[in-house]
């Protein structure tokens, strides 16, 4: 695993960067909900609670297919 070492202003913690880094690479689509909410140090469940808080999308799931599910 790679690893990053920022320098971070006293308004900032450790802990709220992480979060927001890991919601940023998981809305990019460069992690998974699993590995997102694991890097952040969050159950799935959680992580998936601060992301609507945070007006993410927890699931992206394309319109045409959710008008396909329901036509059947």
């Amino acid at each position: 695993m790679n690893e990053l070492k920022i320098e971070l202003p006293p308004s900032v913690s450790p802990d709220e960067a992480r979060l927001l880094l890991t919601v940023k690479l998981f809305e990019t689509g460069k992690l998974s909900l699993g590995q997102a909410a694991k890097l952040a140090g969050y159950s799935k469940r959680t992580f998936i609670e601060l992301l609507g808080k945070m007006g993410v999308q927890a699931l992206n799931y394309p319109a045409e297919d959710l008008e396909r599910e329901i036509d059947l």
